[in-house]
Parts: C-alpha cells; structure tokens; sequence
C-alpha cells in the first residue's frame, strides 16, 4: 500500500529505527570512549535516551526531508545532500539538546557551552545518521525510497 500524505507507517517505523539504534551506538561510543563514563553509566544514559529518540524520530525525519528537498533545490549534488544532512541535524538536534539539558538544571552558559560543543561533533553526526536513516528506510520499503534501490 502506498501512502498519501506525509504520514506512513514503514516511514515512522523506519525513522524510529534508525535514530533509536543510531543514537544508542553512537552515544554509547561517545559516552565510553571520548567522555570517560563506564559502560554501566553509558548504558543507563543510553537506556534513558530511547524514550526522547522515540518521541523526535519522525519528526525529525520530516524536517530532514524537508531540509534536503530545499538544497536539491539548490544543487542536486552529493555534497549538497551531505551539506542539507549535516544542517538538519544540528538545527533539529541542537534546541532538543537545549532543552534536555535546560530540563536537567544546566546554566545558561552550561548549555550554550555544551549545545556548541555538541554541535561541531553533530556536523560529522548528521552525514553518517543521514546515509544510516536512507539505509533503514530502503530496509522498511518506505514508499518513494525502496523503488530507487
């Protein structure tokens, strides 16, 4: 069955896929190896985190192909799609960041530092999620995806 609007099942379940497993192994290689925390103190953070991917997964799918349907608008090329991921993903990830970290008490120097921080990494982030996500969406057959394959 293929979908009619902006909403189709494979494509939230794909796009939930994707940013739940993504961010869980990422997060969990950032956390051990480049922060210092255990891999217990890891797996806690990363284990808590599920819910928030869950809940921003699909929206965020939407904004990205929102995102990446403007800068083909610009050029069609491989670069600007890596340049349309990149973008996305730090203006999406970055106000979410802000929040959890505002939620959790952070300063507002605390947060500025950190969303800065995490916005420089998150620009390697986005390219790799952006290829990840494109995978796990040919893998659900989301409608206009799988026929490219």
């Amino acid at each position: 069955m293929k979908s009619r609007g902006p909403f189709c099942i494979r494509h939230a379940a794909a796009d939930t896929f994707a940013m739940v497993v993504f961010c869980f192994v990422s997060g969990m290689i950032i956390e051990v190896f480049v922060s210092g925390m255990t891999f217990e103190q890891s797996l806690a953070s990363r284990t808590l985190s599920i819910p928030v991917n869950i809940a921003i997964a699909w929206p965020y799918g939407v904004f990205r192909d929102y995102v990446l349907k403007q800068g083909y608008r610009v050029s069609p090329s491989s670069m600007m799609k890596n340049l349309s991921d990149l973008l996305a993903y730090v203006l999406f990830q970055s106000p979410v960041y802000a929040a959890i970290l505002f939620a959790v008490g952070a300063q507002p120097e605390q947060i500025a530092t950190a969303v800065a921080s995490n916005a420089v990494v998150s620009c390697a982030m986005g390219v790799l999620y952006g290829y990840f996500l494109d995978m796990c969406r040919k893998w659900f057959r989301v409608p206009g995806y799988y026929q490219q394959a």
